[in-house]
């Protein structure tokens, strides 16, 4: 990060699932590493498997905390360089309609996609997933306070056809540990593919946080102008190299 800020050393802290399945969960962030990584560090880059992780980290430590995903809570940078590529691609943020795929109960990109983009007026939102992990009834809650529509649907071709941003996830395996015939019923259901992109507008585009799995045909997608995720990726430097710079300038 010495483009963001020459000298300053951040430091990354990432707690998540064990490799080991056997090995239980690993233990909640103790508020005495915080303070004692802080001593080292301008700010720290935090990501926990706990959802509410960086807020317990933010009220105890004196350097800046960036919330780098909470378990399936949320992923706050993402949602800003989402909202970026999305103004950029589109040319505007007023009355996008969005679609949301894939693992919408696990995927905290998508649910803090979600709280990000109902700050702006005209947005609504379509979910696209697999019974199993449906958004959440909070993010739902949350868009009928503010007024924002959405609805669920299951034809990944016939919702592609009415939308300005496909925002496709991968079903994630680590989620289903104790539940693997969920998993395999899950994966693979919506795939965008061929037929989803002649259903999707010239003027739209497809969006993934990554990594993928399936979840995109990339021999019949990535070299369509409309897939955006790569470019997506990049635009996730710039947006956290001036977060960081943010944090700690002021």
């Amino acid at each position: 990060m010495q483009g963001a800020a020459r000298g300053v050393l951040p430091v990354l802290v990432r707690s998540s699932f064990p490799v080991v399945l056997a090995v239980p969960s690993p233990p909640p962030l103790h508020p005495d590493t915080i303070r004692t990584i802080e001593g080292y560090a301008d700010a720290i880059v935090l990501r926990h498997f706990a959802a509410g992780s960086a807020r317990a980290a933010a009220a105890v430590a004196s350097v800046p905390i960036i919330n780098a995903g909470d378990g399936p809570g949320q992923h706050p940078t993402q949602a800003l360089l989402d909202v970026y590529t999305i103004r950029r691609e589109l040319g505007r943020l007023d009355g996008v309609r969005v679609a949301l795929v894939g693992d919408l109960a696990h995927g905290r990109t998508a649910r803090s996609l979600a709280y990000l983009m109902a700050m702006f007026p005209g947005v609504s939102f379509v979910f696209v997933a697999p019974d199993v992990v449906r958004m959440g009834p909070d993010i739902k809650a949350h868009l009928d306070a503010l007024g924002v529509p959405w609805t669920e649907a299951e034809d990944l071709r016939a919702v592609a056809a009415g939308v300005d941003v496909l925002y496709q996830t991968r079903i994630q395996k680590e989620r289903f540990q104790d539940r693997p015939d969920q998993y395999e019923a899950a994966r693979g259901k919506f795939v965008v593919d061929a037929g989803v992109m002649a259903a999707l507008p010239a003027t739209s585009v497809v969006m993934h946080p990554l990594p993928r799995v399936d979840e995109i045909v990339a021999a019949e997608v990535d070299a369509d102008p409309r897939a955006a995720y790569f470019r997506q990726a990049k635009n996730g430097l710039y947006v956290r190299m001036a977060l960081l710079k943010l944090a700690l300038t002021k």
